[in-house]
Formats: C-alpha cells, structure tokens, sequence
C-alpha cells in the first residue's frame, strides 16, 4: 500500500523535475534559435543543440506519461 504523503512528495519532486526540464527545453530553443541566426554556426553545432532538445523532450514526455499512469488517467 502506498503512502500518500510518499506520494505527495514524488508528485512534487517530479513537478519540479517538469519544470526544469520545460525551462532547459526553452533555453535550447532560444539558443538554437541564435544559432541558425548566426553565421559562424556549424551544421555540427547545431546538431548537437537539437539532439539535446529532443533528449529533453522525451524525457518530459516520459515523465508525463509515467505520471498519467500512477494517477489513472489515459492519454491518447
């Protein structure tokens, strides 16, 4: 049986989790962004920052997955 204080917590933890995680996403939007304003910027370069996004991005959505299956819900 689950502890709903644990619970709370983990909630709260993966929140914060979230949220620095949207705000890294951003940053690297931004940043990327930049770059493609840039003409010193390597294709390389680029690349990098785009797999870092897409790395965050699946992470957020993992997250938001696993959360909605501990809370019940279902998301198409």
């Amino acid at each position: 049986m689950s502890n709903p204080a644990s619970s709370k917590g983990l909630l709260s933890a993966q929140n914060s989790r979230l949220e620095a995680l949207r705000q890294r996403h951003s940053v690297l939007s931004s940043r990327i962004e930049e770059a493609y304003k840039s003409p010193s910027t390597t294709d390389f370069y680029l690349r990098q920052l785009k797999k870092q996004k897409l790395s965050l991005k699946e992470e957020i959505e993992g997250i938001r997955l696993q959360s909605n299956e501990h809370s019940g819900h279902a998301s198409a």
